[in-house]
């Protein structure tokens, strides 16, 4: 314990030189005092919104080159030209991950490389350069330490990690940007959802789609998110919790809600949408159908025909900041089909299992943890 608070003390020296703190002229933030535990923060009134932090990781590199070690700086606006391709273009992606505290204080990171990966794959084919998985995972640790007090005590909430890719060079005509921002921010956060654990109510959208066969929806680009906004207020205005979408081809099939992957259960039978050139594949996701399976459920990655939520017993979503959430309720053509929730519930059990690994409470017999000071 003791060694633990020297590094720490150590580490938060060493940023606060002056060529670790950013350029930019916005008010100063307080400097965090070596025996501080914590940030100042209600945990018990945490949302999903925005809570700044202390520090955020940066690194760029010129197109075609490789990503160099970064640096941790202030938190605080970044400089983008008005030709900035993520501005013109949205050249740009995104991922989003969390760590949590456990009662001794060590901080746990869940299955960061599998969001590395994603972050590759979606850098392929938005024409960019990508952090390696080790540059990204060891990003993410490097923001967490530097921002440990903003991680919430162990049962308070997770602090959500948000690495960004950005086409940051500029350009006129429509082409890859020729340099490439890498950085990390964080927050700490709670429930996604206003209804907190409580069960979600959607509505199945046909007037816009989500995604097309042959676009973008299979990874994590800026631009997937902002076509979702009208829809999701449309429904949020109706009561309804949030969107959820069918394929754009023939409007027979369900493929995600707004920023998560939708499962449908009958029985001890799960069924999810597979993952195609419109559905993302989550990290969750995955990780629900290892457990799901591992507990004697059996899982199909499939096909799923909208009128199948006529006959299921439950409809979950999954994500990461969503975590397991369950469905109360899916309103389609005016009928709402209303789903088992709560005690004994496929979902709850789900739910308790895959965060009790990324908290800690169970033991990661997966290799899905990465555990650090």
């Amino acid at each position: 314990m003791i060694q633990r608070t020297l590094n720490c003390q150590s580490l938060r020296k060493f940023l606060l030189q002056p060529r670790y703190l950013s350029s930019s002229k916005p008010p100063p933030l307080p400097i965090p005092s070596d025996e501080e535990e914590y940030a100042n923060v209600d945990w018990d009134s945490l949302g999903f919104g925005l809570t700044p932090t202390d520090f955020m990781y940066v690194t760029k590199c010129d197109a075609g080159q490789s990503f160099g070690d970064g640096e941790i700086i202030r938190y605080g606006n970044i400089e983008l030209g008005p030709s900035a391709g993520v501005l013109n273009y949205g050249q740009g992606l995104f991922e989003g991950t969390k760590v949590y505290r456990k009662e001794n204080g060590k901080l746990l990171l869940f299955r960061p490389e599998e969001n590395a990966v994603r972050m590759n794959v979606g850098a392929k084919r938005m024409c960019m350069a990508s952090p390696s998985i080790d540059q990204f995972v060891n990003a993410l640790k490097q923001t967490v330490i530097a921002n440990k007090r903003w991680v919430p005590p162990s049962g308070k909430g997770s602090l959500y990690l948000r690495p960004l890719l950005l086409g940051s060079g500029p350009v006129l005509g429509v082409a890859p940007a020729p340099e490439y921002t890498f950085l990390v921010y964080a927050s700490p956060v709670r429930n996604y959802f206003k209804e907190g654990s409580a069960p979600l109510n959607l509505y199945v959208e046909e007037d816009f789609d989500r995604a097309s066969r042959c676009g973008t929806g299979n990874i994590k680009t800026i631009c997937n998110y902002a076509p979702v906004l009208m829809a999701q207020i449309r429904a949020k205005i109706r009561g309804f919790s949030d969107v959820l979408y069918l394929d754009s081809d023939s409007k027979k099939n369900l493929e995600e809600v707004s920023a998560c992957n939708i499962f449908v259960a009958k029985g001890k039978n799960i069924s999810t949408p597979s993952i195609n050139r419109t559905i993302l594949p989550g990290i969750t996701r995955k990780s629900v159908i290892e457990i799901a399976c591992d507990f004697g459920y059996q899982v199909e990655e499939r096909v799923v025909a909208v009128e199948e939520l006529a006959e299921a017993d439950e409809v979950f979503c999954t994500g990461t900041a969503v975590g397991v959430a369950p469905v109360g309720s899916v309103t389609y053509k005016s009928t709402r089909f209303n789903y088992k929730t709560g005690s004994g519930s496929i979902s709850e059990e789900l739910c308790k299992i895959i965060l009790g690994i990324q908290t800690g409470i169970i033991e990661d017999k997966k290799g899905w943890i990465i555990e650090f000071d």
